[in-house]
């Protein structure tokens, strides 16, 4: 046996630097305003200095939703600031971009968007192994009753916990 041991280098695989999924942007809102019913996925077309300022984290979801253009899913809204070195090449801000899946699955989400009631919202943005990626969600939207329940379930749920958390760690309960 060798003094190095069983050394990860020795076998041929580096340690990656990156971590597999790093996350560029969020879209809270859209777990407020909408109920999600599926999550998808998806690729999207950038240019070069879109995805350097991506890399910067220079990305917001706010506005952000997606829609069919001629068979294919478009994401429309999502604003990537300029790169700041950027020169004449420079992408516009605000500019439609096409979103990368499987034919099967444009054809599935198109058929429950055609049907009503649900829409695609985009729910994050990050890099997995060096390409970017967007969650894209089928949503329905809430109505404003059912975002007041959600942030009363939530809120009981957080004063159970912290209940549970005071009884084992014997602490007497707060009137």
């Amino acid at each position: 046996m060798s003094s190095r041991g069983d050394s990860v280098y020795r076998r041929g695989v580096t340690p990656s630097k990156q971590p597999a999924r790093r996350l560029i942007a969020s879209n809270k809102k859209a777990r407020h305003e909408y109920e999600v019913l599926r999550t998808y996925e998806a690729g999207i077309v950038l240019v070069g200095t879109e995805v350097k300022s991506l890399r910067e984290g220079r990305a917001s979801l706010v506005d952000a939703f997606a829609h069919e253009r001629d068979g294919e899913i478009v994401l429309y809204g999502l604003h990537i600031a300029e790169y700041a070195y950027g020169t004449w090449t420079n992408h516009a801000p605000r500019r439609n971009r096409k979103l990368l899946l499987h034919r099967a699955e444009i054809d599935r989400i198109l058929d429950k968007v055609r049907e009503g009631g649900v829409t695609l919202v985009p729910l994050s943005m990050y890099f997995e192994n060096g390409y970017a990626k967007v969650e894209l969600a089928l949503a329905k939207g809430k109505r404003s009753y059912d975002k007041r329940q959600t942030l009363a379930e939530r809120d009981a749920n957080r004063e159970i916990a912290r209940e549970l958390g005071r009884h084992l760690k014997g602490h007497p309960r707060r009137p």
